[in-house]
Parts: structure tokens; C-alpha cells; sequence
């Protein structure tokens, strides 16, 4: 006789014994099982945030502006993982991050084992008031997630050896390629459609 399997209590079948009949048995308890991979058993399993050393976040300046940073982050594990759909982007010591375009809320966003994202930003989004006031910064952090700490770029490797401009910074979210990061920052910079991510 096949042994009997404990069943949860929150389902509403039994499978009952059917004594001296081990094919019937059998049977039942395929159809039992079938029903509870079915409703018991998740399908996937939901992705757990990615842990910092388990991402390579990068930032380089773009050819188009020296305004504009182009970021990315890797998830260099054999796992899906979860990061902010709005990268966290802070310049130097001064307070607040790039505010994030369009403006969400903060929410995950899944990036598959070994995939990447990407972002742009742009650090002097009113050129106009920033030419006096713009203060430069030695440093940009960016990070996957808000309570990472992130990585640090230096201003010469982003291109800027007298510091980094910033004025009312803004960022994409996340985005699927390099060039749809672009397309979007200049979409929500110069007041056009906003694009659906």
C-alpha cells in the first residue's frame, strides 16, 4: 500500500484509503496531488531584493552633454533579484537625490540573474538658474536600492575634473537599453509624451 500524505487543513479534499486496492489508491492520490499543484503550490517564487555585492553599479559621462550621466546596474547572481525602479543618485555631500522622471513612487523592479538596467541623468536641469548658482561636487553616488550605500564616482572619471555641476537633478527610471534611457530623459526634459516603462 502507498503510504498517506498529510494534508493541509485550509484545502477542502481528502484523499481516503481505499483498502486492498492499490492501483485505485494510486490513482487517488495522483488526482490529490494534481489538484494541489494546482492550488497550494506557487508557481514561481517571488525575487528577494538583490544584495549590494550582488550588483555592479556603473556611471560614465554620455557624449551628448556633460550635463548627463549614464548609469547601470548588473546583477551579477545566478538569481532574479529586486531593485528600486528609480536609481538613487546623490551629489557629493548636499541633500536629497535626483528626483525621478516621470515622478512614481519608489517601487521594485526585477532584474533577471546576469541582466542589466539603465539609466540617464541629468545633473543641471535649468541650465538658465544654474549658470551663478550651480554648485560643482567632487563626487556622484548612485545606488540600486535607497538604503544601499552605492558606489562613488569621482568627477575626472565622470568627465568633469573641476567638479560635477548640479542644479535640480533628474533621473529615469530603470530602463530596458542605453538608448531608451536617453529617449526617455529627453522626452520628460523637453516636455514631450512621457514614455509608459
Amino acid at each position: 500500500m502507498l503510504p498517506m500524505l498529510p494534508m493541509p487543513q485550509t484545502l477542502p479534499i481528502r484523499v481516503r484509503r481505499l483498502a486492498g486496492n492499490t492501483a485505485a489508491t494510486a490513482t487517488a492520490l495522483a488526482l490529490a496531488l494534481t489538484a494541489l499543484s494546482g492550488i497550494a503550490a506557487p508557481t514561481a517564487e517571488a525575487a528577494a531584493r538583490c544584495g549590494e555585492n550582488d550588483l555592479t553599479v556603473r556611471a560614465e559621462p554620455s557624449d551628448d552633454s556633460a550635463d548627463i550621466l549614464k548609469l547601470s546596474v548588473r546583477n551579477d547572481s545566478s538569481k532574479a533579484c529586486v531593485v528600486d525602479r528609480v536609481p538613487t543618485v546623490t551629489y557629493g555631500d548636499l541633500d536629497g537625490a535626483a528626483l525621478p522622471l516621470p515622478t512614481v513612487p519608489h517601487a521594485g523592479r526585477t532584474l533577471a540573474a546576469h541582466d542589466t538596467a539603465y539609466a540617464a541623468v541629468l545633473s543641471v536641469s535649468d541650465p538658465e538658474d544654474a549658470e551663478d548658482e550651480a554648485p560643482a561636487v567632487m563626487y556622484v553616488t548612485v545606488s540600486a536600492l535607497p538604503d544601499q550605500e552605492g558606489r562613488s564616482f569621482q568627477a575626472l572619471t565622470l568627465g568633469s575634473p573641476t567638479g560635477v555641476r548640479v542644479w535640480e537633478p533628474v533621473t529615469t527610471l530603470w530602463q530596458s537599453s542605453p538608448a531608451k534611457a536617453q529617449k526617455v530623459l529627453e522626452e520628460q526634459t523637453t516636455g514631450r509624451d512621457s514614455m509608459v516603462v
